[in-house]
């Protein structure tokens, strides 16, 4: 019988744990015996989804360690940490004294946060983003504080930023390069990113220096090289990682000039008994810090000690994320750093979408790439780094490359280094039939989740139907859930999520579920927990822009405005300094609003006879019309009556996306509705209806529906259109998209809602206009309800402990005689692509 080798790990991180399970995989034999050293208090958690941990996701849930994984001949020792290697003798020892022999060690230590040597870095209110227990005290500290600053505007500085906003504070990020991100994506991305993030609220200053932190009335003062300064209730350092090799170090091992344990192609250090794996470990000169490579270390390590010879060579550090809800994502030679290389880059500053690839100076191979804004394309790219062209590079960054061109050998999953022909054959071979089960069968999808979409797509090629779940909480999709909701009057989400889900929801299901409430009639959006459900937008029932102020925009349905609406308007916008300016949606616009001074807008709009124009909300937008027959000498019907009726009767309509509207009078189209949700152009006879239009970043024509109606027969047939979008679309599902995907279900989507709301082929038409004639009788205008409950009143300061006191960091300059954002980039005026030769 062979006897049973020793196998010490120190640390219980992501990687550490990962090797032992790769070791066991290939260890049926148990020819190891394995003893795991973590000098944490708890097991191996999940770090990539660590900010999840502040909105709600429990420890237990982050956790990584199967049970039974450290039964019998395995054993793991948790907040001990390693003091001393003794590599003559081949034992640790630990913090408790306990020693440990070996025969083989594998070094997981991991990194620690770089804090800058600025002066006051380590004064009370300032922290490090990289445990549980960080997280622990960031939020105890949030609690007495209104604001936050992370320094460091990388992957990690985003997430401890998003995480300040999570806990209810404004938050600023600090860089000391010129863009966000900068070691995944180029300057055009990065300002992208940048105009993205500042409209959700983030402040960013960059190009910017941290000289020193003082302690100023219970908060903190930084100031910075260029003179300014900024006070904070507390800052979060992220500012990069520092491999932990002081044992190594101490053990004569061989390490890097600026740090990291030097280890060969098989991850061995200059001694042949100990290994290093992870952000400790450097390998071809660099460290990696990506949970992808250290997987990748720990799966070659694991081959090695069981008679292998896998070598670690070079990591894909391709990366998709979410930042702030915007996505971003780089991937192979993001830099164009390959000499001669082509740039094909397309920038839509207005629409917040970056995209660049990366390709040789004949254009016939992939090298790399960035996108920000839009990342659908992500998964599909990434694959075809090193490979041939399918397509124009400029098709390929407009429409995406096809999934069905992906070989059997092309990535998938670079977290988990899972192929394409991984994927089809866990479908195929293993009966795999929804994403959950490939996640169990390959691992593809469990890290960062970026290669989800791909595994969907892939699963939809082999003939296998998609899975409709809403998210990992609930089974099923938003239209389902939307029946269940409407069928048992459920009206919280604590209740729905108990009876129909599991868990405690997330950033997908929380705003659904909130959409669907609020189409239901249940109540002011900020009612008890729906509070907690909204987006930023719809939490303060305003937009918020790029400075942190909020732009508020009053209805003005048809685009009638009366004198005394005009001057009331005006006025608000005068006492309060406030940017104004016309929308495309005929309204008026007032920018620059804090949070403190909304409600005093409000009460002075509401008394002039206003309400709130719902802009903020995934809700009715506007019916734009033009002036028809009442003044037009081309018109032919009163298009301005009917906009107004048809915007006061759909007013405040909760939806899956926004809805656009717009009635024009005649076939010269000046109220452009064909680009609309819901068109109406005036015909001899009545009205033509037109539904399934849209502008953004795919712009599409509505088409014809009905001719010749009457006002009436016009009114049913819209109630019924909009009424069936708002109960059977999915998320953020536009009612363009709503239409293909019925096509691709029905086989002509336009047909098959002819039969539905023309033909009442499933007997729901009557149903439908009695749900819209709810709706329209039990509107309330959400600001005026704000200002009657002082509960409700009571969200709208800067800061709890100075209801008064405005935000000092907001700042504004004055150009063309109005107020605009100080530091603000011009905006570039539509979308370009072009070709750089590097």
């Amino acid at each position: 019988m062979t006897t049973q080798r020793q196998l010490v790990v120190v640390g219980n991180g992501m990687v550490g744990q990962r090797l032992v399970e790769a070791v066991r995989q290939r260890d049926p034999e148990r020819r190891w015996r394995i003893t795991v050293l973590g000098e944490e208090p708890r097991p191996a958690y999940d770090r990539v989804a660590l900010t999840s941990y502040l909105t709600g996701t429990t420890e237990a849930e982050l956790g990584l360690v199967p049970d039974g994984c450290y039964d019998g001949d395995s054993e793991l020792v948790l907040g001990e940490a390693v003091t001393r290697i003794d590599r003559d003798a081949r034992v640790v020892e630990t913090s408790a004294g306990r020693v440990v022999p070996y025969d083989a060690l594998v070094l997981a230590t991991g990194s620690r946060p770089f804090v800058p040597p600025v002066p006051g870095a380590d004064l009370d209110g300032c922290f490090v983003y990289r445990t549980i227990d960080d997280l622990d005290a960031i939020r105890d500290r949030a609690g007495h504080v209104a604001s936050g600053v992370v320094i460091g505007g990388g992957l990690l500085g985003l997430e401890a930023a998003n995480a300040l906003l999570s806990l209810g504070l404004s938050a600023s990020v600090v860089e000391f390069a010129p863009r966000l991100m900068p070691a995944q994506v180029d300057q055009g991305g990065g300002e992208v990113l940048r105009r993205k993030v500042e409209e959700l609220g983030l402040a960013a200053r960059l190009d910017t220096a941290t000289e020193r932190i003082a302690a100023v009335d219970g908060g903190l003062r930084m100031s910075f090289a260029d003179g300014s300064s900024l006070d904070t209730g507390l800052v979060v350092f992220s500012a990069g990682i520092r491999p932990r090799d002081e044992l190594a170090r101490a053990a004569g091992l061989a390490v890097g000039e600026r740090g990291g344990i030097v280890v060969d192609e098989a991850c061995r250090t200059s001694d042949p008994s100990i290994w290093a794996i992870g952000e400790c470990a450097l390998a071809g000169g660099r460290v990696y810090g990506l949970v992808a490579p250290g997987y990748e270390m720990a799966e070659v390590v694991a081959d090695r000690l069981l008679g292998g010879d896998a070598a670690f060579l070079e990591a894909d550090m391709s990366t998709k994320l979410k930042l702030l809800g915007v996505d971003v994502a780089s991937f192979g030679d993001a830099h164009a750093a390959t000499a001669d290389a082509l740039e094909v880059v397309y920038a839509d500053p207005v629409g917040g979408v970056y995209k660049k690839l990366v390709v040789t100076d004949d254009a016939s191979r992939l090298l790399g790439g960035v996108l920000v804004g839009d990342a659908s394309a992500y998964a599909a790219l990434r694959t075809m780094v090193g490979q041939p062209l399918t397509d124009t590079p400029e098709k390929l960054l407009l429409a995406g490359p096809s999934t069905s061109d992906l070989g059997d050998d092309a990535q998938v999953c670079s977290c988990q280094n899972v192929s394409a022909g991984a994927i089809r054959s866990a479908i195929h071979d293993e009966g795999c039939a929804d994403v959950a089960s490939i996640k169990a069968c390959t691992r593809a999808g469990t890290v960062c989740g970026s290669c989800v979409p791909l595994l969907k797509t892939l699963l939809t090629q082999s003939g296998v139907e998609a899975n409709p779940a809403l998210c990992e909480h609930f089974d099923v999709g938003r239209a389902e859930l939307f029946d269940i909701v409407r069928v048992t009057g459920l009206r919280t989400f604590s209740e729905i999520i108990a009876r129909h889900g599991r868990g405690r929801g997330c950033d997908i299901c929380k705003p659904a579920i909130a959409s669907i409430l609020a189409s239901l009639g249940s109540g002011h959006i900020l009612d008890g927990e729906q509070a907690a459900l909204q987006d930023t937008n719809d939490a303060f029932l305003a937009n918020i822009q790029r400075n942190g102020t909020y732009s508020v925009v009053p209805r003005v349905p048809g685009g009638e405005l009366t004198p005394e609406g005009l001057i009331a308007i005006g006025e608000v916008a005068r006492d309060f300094g406030l940017y104004s300016k016309i929308t495309g949606g005929q309204r008026i616009d007032l920018l620059g609003a804090r949070v403190e001074q909304l409600p005093a807008i409000w009460k002075r709009l509401v008394d002039a006879g206003f309400e709130s124009g719902h802009a903020y909300g995934k809700a009715l937008r506007t019916v734009k019309s033009c002036v028809g027959s009442t003044w037009c000498r081309y018109g032919v019907q009163d298009s301005t009556s009917l906009a107004i009726m048809l915007e006061l009767r759909y007013r405040g309509l909760r939806a899956p996306h926004k809805i656009k509207a717009g009635v024009s009078g005649c076939a010269r189209e000046c109220a452009e509705a064909r680009s609309k949700d819901v068109g109406v152009i005036a015909s001899e006879n009545g009205w033509n209806l037109y539904v399934g239009g849209n502008g953004g970043f795919r712009p599409r024509h509505a088409e014809l529906f009905a001719s010749d109606l009457s006002d009436a027969e016009l009114v049913r047939l819209v109630d019924r259109f909009l009424m069936f979008y708002v109960r059977t679309a999915d998320r953020l599902q536009r009612t363009a998209a709503w239409i293909e995907a019925l096509t691709e279900e029905h086989g002509d989507g336009l047909a098959y809602l002819h039969r539905v709301l023309v033909e009442d082929e499933l007997g729901v038409c009557a149903d439908l206009e009695a749900a819209m004639d709810r709706h329209a009788g039990s509107y309330t205008d959400e600001w005026a309800a704000v200002l009657d409950d002082e509960e409700k009143l009571s969200r709208f300061v800067s800061f709890v402990n100075a209801p008064e006191a405005p935000d000092p960091s907001i700042r504004f300059v004055t150009e063309r005689g109005q107020i605009r954002p100080a530091d603000g980039a011009p905006v570039v005026a539509g979308p370009t692509l072009e070709v750089v030769r590097r």
